[in-house]
């Protein structure tokens, strides 16, 4: 497994508080992968997969360990280092590379059949629009682009206000901007499931899926 690190001359503010949020506990998520993420990767065949905002990699080595070549990008060392464990451990390692971006800057090289992006959420400001066009644009022809947001409140979150309004499906699709005749929406939904929080505790939860593929012609 390789591991490459951009923009360290300059530590953001994204950095800062990504290290501190995981270098305060000793581990932040369970290590299983995300419901929507294996549902559909599961139907298609392996390639090259992109992972933005990793964590602690659990999406990334179920996707080595089901054949694709991953790179895993995340603003915080620490995550990614555990993803790198993570990988060693699962003995995909040859399979998973690790790149250190804060994507408000930087954004990785190359070309993905499959590009994650898993709950892409800051409570800092974020140019979250202009990182998924990127992503859309980094997809080979026939390649996906899959987002999963929030729908909903969880009790455990940062800000659990009931009153918060999240965007529609449509809304995140229409905020990108895409060419109709290069991308298309495959799937816009917002399917329901029991999610379980940092302390065990449980809630029914509203997801936000948003499905692009990019046109082969």
């Amino acid at each position: 497994m390789s591991d490459r690190t951009h923009d360290t001359n300059h530590v953001s503010e994204a950095e800062r508080f990504w290290e501190g949020h995981y270098g305060s506990h000793e581990r932040v998520w369970k290590g299983s992968p995300n419901p929507v993420l294996t549902e559909t990767a599961g139907l298609l065949s392996p390639g090259n997969a992109l992972d933005l905002g990793c964590g602690e990699g659990g999406d990334a080595v179920w996707l080595a360990t089901h054949g694709w070549q991953v790179t895993a990008v995340d603003v915080s060392a620490t995550a990614l280092e555990r993803t790198a464990v993570h990988a060693a451990a699962a003995g995909v390692d040859d399979r998973l590379t690790t790149e250190r971006h804060d994507l408000a800057r930087t954004f990785p090289d190359g070309a993905f059949d499959l590009i994650s992006a898993q709950y892409l959420h800051t409570p800092l400001e974020f140019p979250r629009a202009r990182v998924l066009q990127q992503a859309a644009r980094a997809l080979t022809a026939g390649g996906l682009l899959l987002i999963v947001d929030h729908g909903s409140v969880r009790p455990w979150a940062w800000n659990p206000d009931p009153h918060t309004r999240f965007p529609t499906p449509d809304d995140v699709f229409s905020g990108l901007e895409l060419d109709p005749a290069r991308w298309q929406a495959e799937r816009l939904d917002r399917p329901q499931r029991l999610a379980t929080g940092p302390d065990g505790q449980t809630a029914t939860v509203t997801d936000n899926v948003i499905a692009v593929r990019r046109r082969t012609a």
